[in-house]
């Protein structure tokens, strides 16, 4: 029998949330289904995005423009760039293989922070890199750290801004101060999922340091706040000199047809974006409350998110939760064992969960 080469019995798979069509099969559950497990927008998907996609249903025999010109031009009108400096992917996760395999082998090495987005760590390990992890401070990025731990054949340092499944930021001036000092010869990739969320003043303009030339890639989705998840919609921004690297690994026609359309409409939706902030903040404050009054560690978060530590194992408040038809995110795997990552709902779907832990609790 074939074996595979020995770094792929290394390769962790990636544990998604679980869907609610799986917890209702596997527990025979019945009634409504909250699912707080993948981040996604509880609003729902962008309506401009829905009508966009409904019209092109009819053409969904035809191959996808494999450039994905129109949502490139469309994004390079409103952040001010080029379209060569934009990469578009089936998901931000799709770019990041891509990053690994055109930078990273056997003989290179790439630093990331322990308890961070986990799917960095699969890249480096498709590309059968070396993997350098950097112990967390305070729940977040320990910058100096970071930069203390590159060695001579590092060539890529992974951050994720703010951090899933933390919730915390690095800021303008910590990151000013980062890229004084990374070297030259290594590419930072700048992952801003939930930037969408975030109006703090503190928060870094990554824009300034792709401007300045700066080796950067900067990652950004469809998938959180225009509530595009399902139809798997990303994209990147980085120098013409990088951008090529990364489309020659690119497999054809990964961006449906439907998705771009998407896409495309998603962005002029500013009424969605603002009551999507308007229902996170008011989340926020609701459960950071419900969550003190229950006594239970929480970090304040700058995406639509909350990690919650229940000082004790919790897969069996996940368990609990589950049976009570509540899905949330167990993150054993990035090193926290007691804790669960639990998105923002609705306002009712918040309440429900906090009077279902009064009960399970």
């Amino acid at each position: 029998m074939i074996k595979a080469r020995d770094f792929v019995e290394g390769i962790k798979p990636y544990k998604p949330g679980k869907p609610i069509e799986e917890v209702a099969r596997e527990l025979n559950l019945k009634g409504e289904i909250i699912k707080l497990a993948s981040n996604e927008n509880p609003l729902g998907t962008s309506p401009l995005a829905l009508g966009a996609m409904k019209e092109v249903l009819s053409e969904s025999f035809l191959y996808p423009d494999d450039s994905c010109f129109y949502l490139r031009n469309k994004l390079a009108r409103k952040f001010e760039v080029e379209q060569e400096n934009i990469i578009i992917g089936n998901g931000s996760v799709e770019l990041l293989p891509y990053i690994t395999l055109a930078y990273l082998g056997p003989d290179h090495s790439a630093v990331v922070s322990e308890g961070s987005f986990i799917w960095y760590k699969i890249a480096v390990n498709i590309a059968a890199g070396e993997l350098i992890e950097v112990p967390q401070e305070n729940y977040s990025h320990n910058l100096k750290a970071m930069l203390d731990a590159v060695k001579k054949n590092t060539r890529l340092i992974f951050i994720d801004n703010p951090i899933n499944p933390t919730g915390t930021i690095i800021t303008k001036d910590e990151l000013e101060e980062f890229f004084k000092q990374v070297p030259d010869n290594i590419l930072v990739v700048l992952d801003e999922a939930y930037y969408e969320y975030i109006d703090d003043p503190d928060y870094p303009c990554s824009f300034k340091y792709l401007s300045e030339g700066k080796n950067i890639i900067i990652l950004r989705t469809f998938s959180k706040i225009y509530g595009l998840a399902g139809t798997r919609l990303g994209y990147g921004f980085a120098n013409s000199k990088i951008i090529p690297d990364l489309m020659k690994l690119r497999i054809s026609f990964s961006v449906n047809r439907i998705s771009q359309v998407a896409g495309i409409a998603a962005l002029d939706d500013h009424e969605h974006i603002k009551k999507a902030r308007a229902i996170n903040e008011a989340g926020k404050e609701f459960l950071y409350d419900a969550y003190k009054k229950l006594g239970l560690f929480h970090i304040p978060t700058y995406g639509n998110f909350l990690f919650v530590d229940f000082g004790k194992d919790s897969q069996i408040v996940f368990e609990a939760l589950q049976k009570h038809g509540i899905i949330t995110r167990p993150i054993k795997g990035y090193g926290f064992p007691n804790a669960l990552r639990i998105t923002i709902g609705t306002e009712k779907q918040n309440k429900q969960l906090i009077q279902t832990l009064k009960k399970i609790l």
